[in-house]
């Protein structure tokens, strides 16, 4: 078929780029039935006892390493280069390695750091893997439709940028489903990517390389993009970091996207995901925001970042579930996720805690699901037949979510209309019941069996609200011993009963992290991100870190 050949070139790409001297030897591999597979870099003996701890730190203690010259850029950005190698062998995580540019750059850095004595930027050094649509200088770009396969830009994404005037190195590239419209992650091009803690489960999506590289410890920071969850799921799923920041505060142009333009009434972001802490997710607005983007963007909002101190003086509504779906035993809501152990740790700190209503999901999802496609999805199914390559199942479903044609002019100005009022409600609500944050599930459980992530309206409800979200592991993952099914349960209603059908018992998801979902009020990005590590401290029992704040 002509799209296989097509579909070819990106395998090629792939192919040839990977640095074949760090590949793991096959009579290595862990057999094909292991699920859990992150603990293999250490178990192999392919990496070092240094390359091991380096690939544990986070970006902020990286720089302060290479500050005080106990690291080089150079032997950073190997280390997780060679994790990232068996990272893709065991994942698929990746589209393409850039080796070779990532190492010459480390060089550039340490040369300046021995001449000067000073660092380049506050992310001097520090490996930063990218998802496949944001455009790198002289690269394909297919954002995951073969049609796209020979997209070459002409220049990097304002975002790297940015990030590369602070020191960021860029050393691998990841990837995202067919659409950019899934909960999960797999496309024509270069396949499906699994999640390196059950290799039966998806990874998430849309931006599934990145959360696979993040639970791996690929790099310290990703860079992914959310409409509807895209950070947030991978991040939960891998048991890892990530932020989707308000609309209009990063710098989005440089993004491949179909239908550029599309989606005035709901628009995507761009944000930071992290393997090790909310303070890497911190560090990177700060240095993308205080070089003030909306200079050169200027539908950005012209906010300059501002430096919240961490502190307890804050409520917390948690919501159990969302008012329609209720989350299975994996998601264990009555154990930690969202407990009533939580609440006790969190009013124990000092923090104020109540139980959070949610307002009219189902009228949010209403909302959102038809602005996904004002088109009906023609644009994109014009693209899938450009090439002719099969439409994948969580693709058609995506579409399913619009409706059959597209909005007339003056819908789409009722529905954002809608949205608008809807916004300014659940707003004056949080006012009025004096809640700051609230802590919700990420997803309808944890990460779903391949090709099974359906429902999205946990995270997508807070795209339409436009609040910003953090996503931080809970520490646990689902136990066999402990998640059983509820047999008494009795859903709510059609969704719910689709969902809870999938839970046949926790043997499905055995090993997948739990995570969790703080939210924040509309532009508190930064209130959102300092008081997510003060909760994320408080429910881990790090009191000794607290007791400092």
């Amino acid at each position: 078929m002509v799209w296989q050949s097509q579909a070819q070139k990106a395998k090629d790409i792939l192919h040839a780029s990977i640095p074949t001297q760090w590949l793991a030897p096959a009579h290595l591999l862990p057999p094909a039935h292991q699920k859990d597979v992150t603990d293999f870099p250490r178990t192999s003996g392919l990496l070092t006892d240094r390359e091991l701890s380096i690939t544990d730190m986070s970006a902020t203690a990286l720089v302060s390493g290479m500050a005080a010259g106990l690291l080089t850029a150079e032997e950073v950005v190997v280390a997780f280069l060679k994790r990232a190698v068996l990272a893709h062998q065991l994942t698929n995580f990746a589209t393409e390695f850039m080796a070779d540019k990532a190492i010459a750059r480390a060089k550039e850095l340490d040369a300046y750091r021995k001449k000067t004595g000073k660092l380049v930027g506050p992310l001097h050094g520090v490996p930063i893997s990218v998802k496949e649509h944001i455009e790198i200088a002289g690269l394909t770009c297919n954002a995951g439709f073969v049609a796209w396969a020979g997209e070459i830009p002409d220049k990097d994404a304002l975002l790297l940028q940015y990030l590369a005037n602070a020191g960021a190195v860029f050393h691998v590239r990841t990837n995202q489903p067919q659409s950019l419209m899934h909960l999960c992650c797999n496309n024509n091009l270069t396949g499906q990517t699994v999640n390196p803690f059950n290799r039966t489960l998806t990874p998430g999506g849309s931006s599934g390389g990145e959360g696979a590289s993040m639970g791996f410890k690929c790099a310290p920071l990703g860079i992914g993009t959310d409409i509807g969850g895209s950070i947030r799921a991978p991040a939960a799923f891998c048991g890892a970091y990530g932020f989707r920041p308000t609309i209009h505060r990063n710098p989005c142009t440089g993004l491949k996207i179909p239908g550029s333009g599309n989606n005035e009434s709901i628009p995507g972001v761009v944000g930071p995901m992290a393997s090790q802490s909310v303070e890497d997710l911190e560090l990177f607005q700060r240095v993308v925001i205080d070089q003030e983007p909306w200079d050169e963007e200027t539908s950005l909002a012209p906010v300059p970042w501002k430096r919240v101190v961490p502190n307890r003086n804050m409520t917390i509504g948690i919501m159990w579930d969302d008012g329609l779906f209720s989350p299975p035993p994996y998601g264990r809501c009555e154990r930690l996720a969202l407990t009533r152990d939580a609440k006790a740790k969190l009013q124990a700190a000092g923090i104020k805690v109540v139980d959070w209503e949610p307002y009219r999901h189902d009228h949010g999802w209403d909302i959102v699901s038809n602005l996904y496609f004002p088109d009906a999805a023609a644009g994109q199914r014009a693209l899938l037949d450009q090439s002719g390559e099969p439409t994948l199942p969580l693709t058609e479903w995506a579409y399913s979510y619009s409706r059959s044609t597209p909005l007339t002019i003056p819908e789409n100005h009722m529905l954002n209309q809608q949205r608008d009022v809807y916004r300014d409600e659940y707003h004056a609500l949080m006012k009025t019941r004096g809640v700051d944050f609230i802590l919700c599930p990420t997803y309808a459980g944890v990460a779903a069996v391949l090709g099974e992530s359906h429902y999205w309206n946990y995270t997508a409800i807070w795209n339409i609200l436009d609040h910003p979200a953090v996503v931080f592991p809970s520490g646990l993952v689902v136990d066999t011993a402990l998640d059983a099914a509820d047999e008494r349960y009795v859903p709510r209603g059609e969704v719910d009963a689709r969902e809870w059908k999938k839970y046949t018992g926790p043997e499905r998801y055995e090993g997948a992290p739990i995570g969790l979902q703080f939210v924040g009020k509309h532009f508190k990005d930064e209130e959102t991100l300092a008081a997510a590590a003060v909760v994320e401290r408080i429910l881990k029992g790090e009191d000794d870190v607290m007791s400092k704040l």
